[in-house]
């Protein structure tokens, strides 16, 4: 049964209607085009901007007649906070000369606007636009993002010739979500994770991170395992944030309740054996890794022997444990230039003897994450120090927070480390 509301008004906030509360900064500064064109993903598109301006972006929205038959211009006046375009004036809205965009995003595109953009149609206000955006795109002025969304019928040999052309000018093809038969828009979050890396000036962009996460169980019989208290959100968090800055990353992902969002490459790994050959057998593929982030809560210990099938319940039953071998230290001795970043949790340690601990691990590792269950916040965020082998200390507060604050430190460390490889 439902809970029964009380018929209270809503706490107080202070965002206004228009207000959206932020969530990065990976578009701050950043002046979005948003094209919208004639079909019923149209209606999702408010949104969209909203979540756009959620990351820092500036978004005007060029829509077409066709496409105000599934969204008013009402509604994305209000998502954006600006003007909407629907039609060209002598403004000469489609060149933005004044005011030039970063990027252009068409995340509804239909089968007649595609064709249209790849065989230079410019007779609307959404093929006009795009025509001086490809313009200032090949000369290295902005990004251009087109999704293609349509019913898989209209998937023809013609389609697939406009968008191989497109996608060989340099246009961001971004793959539809497929369901139903249909090239459908994908989620928000997928579409504003394109337009950042495409945007992104971040140093991490094209640089390879391996990051692991969440716990790491141990088998007892078949059916029963030990595992710890840990969900791996932390670790999906720091991938997030170096994919969002342009970095190819891989997470390594122990299975738990939490899994990682479909957009974020990613292994799960059942267990502590299949983790530990996960993590070496990637690093040791050949590919130029900058660096590895442990985040992964690891068990220490493991039983000596694995029952097979199910233990008989209802009886006393006693586990002979023994330790479990130290990725960390066996990636360590494998790939003695690798930049590493580890993790240790400690509880009833003092802060000094937690900072003692993360130093002393700086003579293996080039960058340590420290946090004791003490300093986390009842029931709030977490608390972590960063520990490095210059400067002090940097405490940082909640797990998007630790993830912004170890990618910038990255963009300072692991790549001057890359220059003088």
């Amino acid at each position: 049964m439902a809970s029964k509301w009380d018929f209270s008004p809503p706490p107080h906030s202070n965002l206004g209607d228009h207000d959206v509360r932020p969530e990065g900064r990976h578009l701050d500064g950043k002046r979005i085009a948003l094209l919208i064109c004639g079909g019923i993903a149209a209606m999702k598109v408010p949104m969209l901007a909203r979540t756009l301006r959620k990351h820092g972006a500036s978004v005007t929205a060029f829509v077409t007649q066709e496409a105000l038959r599934y969204v008013t211009e009402d509604t994305l006046e209000w998502s954006t906070t600006k003007k909407v375009i629907t039609r060209l004036s002598a403004d000469a809205e489609h060149l933005s000369d004044s005011a030039p965009f970063d990027a252009y995003l068409l995340p509804q595109a239909t089968y007649n606007t595609i064709n249209k953009m790849a065989h230079g149609v410019a007779d609307g206000v959404i093929t006009s636009t795009l025509a001086s955006a490809l313009g200032r795109m090949e000369r290295g002025e902005c990004s251009v993002l087109v999704c293609p969304t349509m019913h898989g019928s209209m998937h023809n040999s013609i389609l697939t010739e406009s968008l191989q052309r497109l996608d060989r000018m340099g246009v961001h093809i971004i793959p539809p979500r497929e369901d139903y038969g249909k090239h459908n828009i994908p989620s928000d979050e997928v579409l504003v994770l394109e337009v950042c890396r495409a945007t992104t000036r971040s140093p991490l962009s094209g640089h390879r991170f391996l990051i692991t996460g969440g716990p790491t169980p141990v088998p007892i019989d078949n059916v029963r395992r030990i595992v710890n208290r840990f969900r791996g959100k932390l670790g999906i968090r720091i991938a997030e944030e170096l994919q969002r800055r342009g970095a190819e990353v891989l997470l390594v992902h122990g299975d738990g309740a939490l899994q990682p969002p479909p957009y974020l490459p990613h292994v799960i790994t059942r267990t502590y054996e299949e983790y530990r050959s996960a993590v070496k057998d990637h690093l040791a593929d050949g590919g130029d890794w900058r660096a590895a982030i442990f985040s992964a809560a690891v068990a220490d210990y493991q039983p000596k022997e694995v029952q097979e099938g199910k233990i008989p319940s209802g009886q006393s039953l006693t586990i002979e444990l023994k330790p479990t071998a130290k990725v960390i230290q066996e990636v360590r001795n494998a790939h003695p230039e690798l930049f590493m970043v580890t993790f240790k949790y400690q509880e009833k340690v003092s802060h000094e003897q937690l900072m003692d601990i993360a130093k002393d691990r700086l003579r293996t590792y080039q960058t340590v994450i420290a946090n004791r269950g003490e300093e986390t916040e009842l029931g709030g965020p977490q608390v972590a120090w960063l520990v490095t082998r210059s400067g002090e200390p940097q405490r940082m507060r909640g797990k998007r927070n630790i993830a912004r604050v170890l990618a910038d430190h990255l963009e300072r460390s692991a790549l001057s480390s890359a220059a003088g490889d």
